[in-house]
Protein backbone atom coordinates (compact mmCIF):
# COMPACT_ATOMS: atom_id res chain seq x y z
CA UNK A 1 0.00 0.00 0.00
CA UNK A 2 1.21 3.49 -0.81
CA UNK A 3 2.49 5.54 2.13
CA UNK A 4 -0.03 8.18 1.11
CA UNK A 5 -2.86 5.68 1.50
CA UNK A 6 -1.64 4.45 4.88
CA UNK A 7 -1.61 8.04 6.09
CA UNK A 8 -5.05 8.65 4.58
CA UNK A 9 -6.48 5.62 6.39
CA UNK A 10 -5.37 7.07 9.70
CA UNK A 11 -6.70 10.56 9.01
CA UNK A 12 -9.80 9.96 6.90
CA UNK A 13 -11.42 6.83 8.37
CA UNK A 14 -13.74 7.06 11.37
CA UNK A 15 -16.46 5.26 13.27
CA UNK A 16 -19.99 6.64 13.01
CA UNK A 17 -20.14 7.45 16.73
CA UNK A 18 -17.09 9.70 16.41
CA UNK A 19 -19.48 12.59 15.77
CA UNK A 20 -22.56 12.54 18.08
CA UNK A 21 -25.83 13.85 16.68
CA UNK A 22 -25.88 17.04 18.79
CA UNK A 23 -22.45 17.95 17.41
CA UNK A 24 -23.70 17.41 13.86
CA UNK A 25 -26.79 19.52 14.44
CA UNK A 26 -24.66 22.38 15.76
CA UNK A 27 -22.36 22.11 12.74
CA UNK A 28 -25.35 22.09 10.40
CA UNK A 29 -26.77 25.24 11.95
CA UNK A 30 -23.41 26.97 11.76
CA UNK A 31 -23.06 26.04 8.08
CA UNK A 32 -26.34 27.70 7.10
CA UNK A 33 -27.41 26.92 3.50
CA UNK A 34 -24.20 24.94 2.94
CA UNK A 35 -25.41 22.48 5.58
CA UNK A 36 -28.70 21.52 3.94
CA UNK A 37 -29.01 17.74 3.52
CA UNK A 38 -31.00 15.74 0.97
CA UNK A 39 -31.27 11.96 1.29
CA UNK A 40 -32.03 10.02 -1.90
CA UNK A 41 -33.19 6.40 -2.03
CA UNK A 42 -33.06 4.97 -5.57
CA UNK A 43 -35.73 2.28 -5.65
CA UNK A 44 -36.92 -0.42 -8.01
CA UNK A 45 -39.47 -2.85 -6.55
CA UNK A 46 -38.40 -2.42 -2.93
CA UNK A 47 -41.81 -2.43 -1.21
CA UNK A 48 -40.57 -4.84 1.49
CA UNK A 49 -37.75 -2.60 2.74
CA UNK A 50 -38.18 1.02 1.63
CA UNK A 51 -40.86 1.87 4.20
CA UNK A 52 -38.79 0.91 7.22
CA UNK A 53 -35.81 2.91 5.92
CA UNK A 54 -37.94 6.01 5.40
CA UNK A 55 -39.58 5.66 8.81
CA UNK A 56 -36.21 5.33 10.55
CA UNK A 57 -34.74 8.39 8.86
CA UNK A 58 -37.81 10.49 9.59
CA UNK A 59 -37.95 9.37 13.24
CA UNK A 60 -34.25 9.77 14.05
CA UNK A 61 -33.06 12.55 11.75
CA UNK A 62 -36.08 14.65 10.72
CA UNK A 63 -37.83 15.31 14.03
CA UNK A 64 -38.32 18.71 15.65
CA UNK A 65 -35.57 17.82 18.12
CA UNK A 66 -33.12 16.48 15.51
CA UNK A 67 -33.75 18.14 12.10
CA UNK A 68 -30.51 16.90 10.53
CA UNK A 69 -32.07 15.89 7.21
CA UNK A 70 -34.02 18.51 5.28
CA UNK A 71 -35.32 16.42 2.41
CA UNK A 72 -36.02 12.70 1.93
CA UNK A 73 -36.73 11.64 -1.65
CA UNK A 74 -37.42 8.17 -3.00
CA UNK A 75 -36.55 8.07 -6.72
CA UNK A 76 -38.73 5.37 -8.25
CA UNK A 77 -37.14 3.97 -11.38
CA UNK A 78 -40.21 2.14 -12.67
CA UNK A 79 -41.39 -0.11 -9.87
CA UNK A 80 -44.26 -2.48 -10.62
CA UNK A 81 -44.97 -3.24 -6.97
CA UNK A 82 -46.14 -0.92 -4.14
CA UNK A 83 -42.77 0.79 -3.63
CA UNK A 84 -44.14 4.28 -4.34
CA UNK A 85 -47.21 3.84 -2.13
CA UNK A 86 -45.24 2.36 0.76
CA UNK A 87 -42.63 5.12 0.60
CA UNK A 88 -45.30 7.82 0.47
CA UNK A 89 -47.17 6.34 3.43
CA UNK A 90 -43.91 6.25 5.40
CA UNK A 91 -43.38 9.96 4.81
CA UNK A 92 -41.02 10.25 1.85
CA UNK A 93 -41.41 12.46 -1.18
CA UNK A 94 -41.68 10.06 -4.11
CA UNK A 95 -40.54 11.19 -7.55
CA UNK A 96 -40.72 8.98 -10.61
CA UNK A 97 -37.59 8.89 -12.72
CA UNK A 98 -39.48 9.78 -15.91
CA UNK A 99 -40.90 12.96 -14.36
CA UNK A 100 -37.40 14.47 -14.27
CA UNK A 101 -36.18 15.83 -17.61
CA UNK A 102 -39.16 14.19 -19.36
CA UNK A 103 -37.90 15.34 -22.75
CA UNK A 104 -34.86 13.05 -22.29
CA UNK A 105 -35.85 9.37 -22.51
CA UNK A 106 -34.58 7.52 -19.48
CA UNK A 107 -31.98 4.81 -19.75
CA UNK A 108 -32.22 1.75 -17.49
CA UNK A 109 -29.87 1.66 -14.54
CA UNK A 110 -29.18 2.89 -11.04
CA UNK A 111 -26.76 5.60 -12.16
CA UNK A 112 -29.46 7.16 -14.34
CA UNK A 113 -31.68 7.58 -11.28
CA UNK A 114 -28.89 9.06 -9.16
CA UNK A 115 -28.02 11.54 -11.89
CA UNK A 116 -31.63 12.69 -12.29
CA UNK A 117 -31.98 13.01 -8.51
CA UNK A 118 -29.79 16.12 -8.60
CA UNK A 119 -32.68 17.90 -10.34
CA UNK A 120 -35.23 16.55 -7.85
CA UNK A 121 -33.39 17.67 -4.70
CA UNK A 122 -32.07 20.94 -3.31
CA UNK A 123 -29.65 20.09 -0.48
CA UNK A 124 -26.03 21.15 -0.74
CA UNK A 125 -25.10 17.77 0.72
CA UNK A 126 -26.63 14.79 -1.10
CA UNK A 127 -26.71 11.39 0.61
CA UNK A 128 -27.49 8.23 -1.38
CA UNK A 129 -28.87 5.17 0.42
CA UNK A 130 -29.83 1.90 -1.29
CA UNK A 131 -33.50 1.03 -0.76
CA UNK A 132 -33.03 -2.72 -0.25
CA UNK A 133 -31.34 -2.52 3.16
CA UNK A 134 -32.75 -4.58 6.05
CA UNK A 135 -32.32 -3.84 9.76
CA UNK A 136 -31.52 -0.27 8.71
CA UNK A 137 -30.07 2.15 11.24
CA UNK A 138 -30.01 5.92 10.85
CA UNK A 139 -26.25 6.05 11.41
CA UNK A 140 -25.94 4.97 7.78
CA UNK A 141 -27.02 8.54 7.03
CA UNK A 142 -25.67 10.55 9.96
CA UNK A 143 -22.35 8.71 9.87
CA UNK A 144 -21.51 9.66 6.30
CA UNK A 145 -23.12 13.11 6.35
CA UNK A 146 -21.32 14.03 9.57
CA UNK A 147 -17.81 14.58 8.22
CA UNK A 148 -19.15 16.84 5.45
CA UNK A 149 -20.89 18.99 8.06
CA UNK A 150 -17.87 19.26 10.34
CA UNK A 151 -15.00 19.47 7.83
CA UNK A 152 -15.31 21.90 4.89
CA UNK A 153 -12.31 20.31 3.17
CA UNK A 154 -14.15 17.02 2.58
CA UNK A 155 -16.20 16.48 -0.56
CA UNK A 156 -17.26 12.80 -0.57
CA UNK A 157 -17.68 10.25 2.21
CA UNK A 158 -18.42 6.55 1.70
CA UNK A 159 -19.83 4.13 4.24
CA UNK A 160 -17.83 1.06 5.19
CA UNK A 161 -19.30 -1.98 6.88
CA UNK A 162 -19.32 -5.74 7.19
CA UNK A 163 -21.27 -7.51 4.44
CA UNK A 164 -22.41 -10.97 5.53
CA UNK A 165 -23.61 -13.37 2.83
CA UNK A 166 -27.01 -14.68 3.90
CA UNK A 167 -28.45 -17.65 2.02
CA UNK A 168 -31.46 -19.17 3.75
CA UNK A 169 -30.37 -20.06 7.26
CA UNK A 170 -26.68 -19.95 6.33
CA UNK A 171 -24.67 -16.82 7.15
CA UNK A 172 -21.09 -16.30 6.01
CA UNK A 173 -19.88 -13.30 8.08
CA UNK A 174 -17.65 -11.74 5.41
CA UNK A 175 -19.02 -13.48 2.33
CA UNK A 176 -20.79 -10.53 0.75
CA UNK A 177 -19.30 -8.06 -1.68
CA UNK A 178 -18.14 -10.67 -4.18
CA UNK A 179 -17.92 -8.23 -7.09
CA UNK A 180 -15.95 -5.85 -4.87
CA UNK A 181 -13.35 -8.49 -4.02
CA UNK A 182 -13.12 -10.13 -7.45
CA UNK A 183 -13.38 -7.10 -9.72
CA UNK A 184 -13.39 -3.64 -8.14
CA UNK A 185 -10.62 -4.07 -5.58
CA UNK A 186 -8.12 -5.55 -8.07
CA UNK A 187 -8.93 -2.80 -10.58
CA UNK A 188 -8.47 -0.03 -8.04
CA UNK A 189 -5.27 -1.48 -6.56
CA UNK A 190 -3.71 -1.94 -9.97
CA UNK A 191 -4.84 1.24 -11.72
CA UNK A 192 -5.86 3.72 -9.00
CA UNK A 193 -3.76 2.67 -5.99
CA UNK A 194 -4.66 5.88 -4.16
CA UNK A 195 -8.15 4.38 -3.76
CA UNK A 196 -6.91 1.08 -2.33
CA UNK A 197 -7.87 2.15 1.19
CA UNK A 198 -11.62 2.17 0.57
CA UNK A 199 -13.21 -0.78 2.34
CA UNK A 200 -16.44 -0.68 0.29
CA UNK A 201 -15.69 1.11 -2.98
CA UNK A 202 -18.88 -0.18 -4.61
CA UNK A 203 -21.15 0.48 -1.65
CA UNK A 204 -24.35 2.35 -2.43
CA UNK A 205 -24.27 4.45 0.74
CA UNK A 206 -22.28 7.65 0.35
CA UNK A 207 -22.69 11.39 0.73
CA UNK A 208 -21.14 14.18 -1.30
CA UNK A 209 -21.30 17.89 -1.80
CA UNK A 210 -23.55 18.96 -4.63
CA UNK A 211 -20.73 21.18 -5.86
CA UNK A 212 -18.74 18.01 -6.60
CA UNK A 213 -21.55 15.79 -7.93
CA UNK A 214 -22.72 18.39 -10.43
CA UNK A 215 -19.25 18.38 -12.04
CA UNK A 216 -19.06 14.61 -12.56
CA UNK A 217 -20.39 12.38 -15.34
CA UNK A 218 -22.66 9.57 -14.11
CA UNK A 219 -22.41 6.08 -15.62
CA UNK A 220 -26.03 5.08 -15.99
CA UNK A 221 -25.69 1.49 -14.74
CA UNK A 222 -23.85 -0.49 -12.08
CA UNK A 223 -20.61 1.31 -12.88
CA UNK A 224 -21.83 4.49 -11.19
CA UNK A 225 -20.10 3.91 -7.85
CA UNK A 226 -16.65 3.12 -9.21
CA UNK A 227 -17.00 5.85 -11.82
CA UNK A 228 -17.88 8.54 -9.29
CA UNK A 229 -15.10 7.42 -6.95
CA UNK A 230 -12.41 7.52 -9.63
CA UNK A 231 -13.65 10.82 -11.03
CA UNK A 232 -13.88 12.35 -7.55
CA UNK A 233 -10.25 11.39 -6.93
CA UNK A 234 -9.23 13.06 -10.17
CA UNK A 235 -11.34 16.16 -9.45
CA UNK A 236 -10.69 16.93 -5.78
CA UNK A 237 -7.86 14.61 -4.70
CA UNK A 238 -7.61 11.84 -2.13
CA UNK A 239 -7.59 14.06 0.94
CA UNK A 240 -11.07 15.35 0.09
CA UNK A 241 -12.42 11.78 0.32
CA UNK A 242 -13.17 9.81 3.47
CA UNK A 243 -15.00 6.76 4.85
CA UNK A 244 -17.02 6.00 7.98
CA UNK A 245 -17.71 2.66 9.67
CA UNK A 246 -21.48 2.27 10.11
CA UNK A 247 -21.56 -1.36 11.26
CA UNK A 248 -23.21 -4.16 9.28
CA UNK A 249 -25.08 -3.99 5.98
CA UNK A 250 -27.92 -6.47 5.45
CA UNK A 251 -29.50 -6.53 2.01
CA UNK A 252 -30.85 -8.72 -0.76
CA UNK A 253 -28.17 -10.69 -2.61
CA UNK A 254 -28.19 -11.20 -6.35
CA UNK A 255 -27.57 -14.42 -8.21
CA UNK A 256 -24.27 -15.18 -9.90
CA UNK A 257 -25.41 -14.19 -13.38
CA UNK A 258 -26.61 -10.79 -12.18
CA UNK A 259 -23.24 -10.39 -10.47
CA UNK A 260 -21.55 -11.26 -13.75
CA UNK A 261 -23.41 -8.48 -15.53
CA UNK A 262 -22.51 -6.10 -12.75
CA UNK A 263 -18.84 -7.10 -12.97
CA UNK A 264 -18.74 -6.59 -16.72
CA UNK A 265 -20.29 -3.13 -16.43
CA UNK A 266 -17.86 -2.13 -13.69
CA UNK A 267 -14.93 -3.36 -15.74
CA UNK A 268 -16.07 -1.42 -18.77
CA UNK A 269 -16.57 1.74 -16.70
CA UNK A 270 -13.04 1.40 -15.40
CA UNK A 271 -11.66 0.73 -18.86
CA UNK A 272 -13.33 3.85 -20.23
CA UNK A 273 -11.56 5.87 -17.56
CA UNK A 274 -8.25 4.25 -18.31
CA UNK A 275 -8.30 4.89 -22.01
CA UNK A 276 -11.41 6.96 -22.71
CA UNK A 277 -11.79 4.51 -25.53
CA UNK A 278 -14.26 1.72 -26.26
CA UNK A 279 -14.36 -2.05 -26.15
CA UNK A 280 -14.13 -3.87 -29.46
CA UNK A 281 -17.11 -6.01 -28.48
CA UNK A 282 -19.10 -4.71 -25.47
CA UNK A 283 -21.13 -7.91 -25.12
CA UNK A 284 -21.35 -10.44 -22.28
CA UNK A 285 -22.61 -13.98 -22.93
CA UNK A 286 -23.86 -16.07 -20.01
CA UNK A 287 -25.40 -19.55 -19.96
CA UNK A 288 -28.46 -21.04 -18.30
CA UNK A 289 -29.59 -24.65 -18.09
CA UNK A 290 -32.63 -25.37 -20.28
CA UNK A 291 -35.55 -27.72 -19.68
CA UNK A 292 -34.10 -30.30 -22.07
CA UNK A 293 -30.84 -30.46 -20.14
CA UNK A 294 -28.72 -28.29 -22.41
CA UNK A 295 -27.32 -24.80 -22.01
CA UNK A 296 -28.80 -21.73 -23.67
CA UNK A 297 -26.70 -18.61 -24.27
CA UNK A 298 -28.01 -15.31 -23.05
CA UNK A 299 -26.39 -12.21 -24.50
CA UNK A 300 -26.31 -8.89 -22.67
CA UNK A 301 -25.03 -5.50 -23.73
CA UNK A 302 -22.35 -4.16 -21.39
CA UNK A 303 -23.70 -0.72 -20.67
CA UNK A 304 -21.31 2.21 -20.97
CA UNK A 305 -23.64 5.16 -21.52
CA UNK A 306 -22.95 8.07 -19.20
CA UNK A 307 -24.86 11.21 -18.39
CA UNK A 308 -22.83 14.43 -18.61
CA UNK A 309 -22.01 16.60 -15.60
CA UNK A 310 -25.28 18.09 -14.37
CA UNK A 311 -23.83 21.59 -14.64
CA UNK A 312 -23.97 21.18 -18.43
CA UNK A 313 -27.74 20.51 -18.42
CA UNK A 314 -29.53 23.82 -19.16
CA UNK A 315 -32.51 23.08 -16.90
CA UNK A 316 -30.21 22.45 -13.95
CA UNK A 317 -27.99 25.47 -14.65
CA UNK A 318 -31.07 27.70 -14.84
CA UNK A 319 -32.37 26.41 -11.51
CA UNK A 320 -29.00 26.95 -9.82
CA UNK A 321 -28.83 30.50 -11.21
CA UNK A 322 -32.32 31.38 -10.01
Amino acid sequence: MLDEVESWLQRRSWAADRRPLPQLLNAKRSAGPRGTVSVVLPALNEESTVGAIVETIRRDLMSDDMPLVDELVVLDSGSTDRTAAVATDAGATVVHRDAILPQLPALPGKGEVLWRSLLATSGEIVCFIDADLRDFQSQFVSGIVGPLLTDPDLCLVKAMYDRPLETGDTIVPAGGGRVTELVARPLLNLHWPQLAGFVQPLGGEYAARRSLLEQLPFPVGYGVEIGLLVDALNTVGLDALAQVDVGVRHHRHQDSQALGRMAATIYRTAQARLARGHLVRPILTQFARTADGGFAPRVHDVAAEERPPMLTVPEYAQRRAA
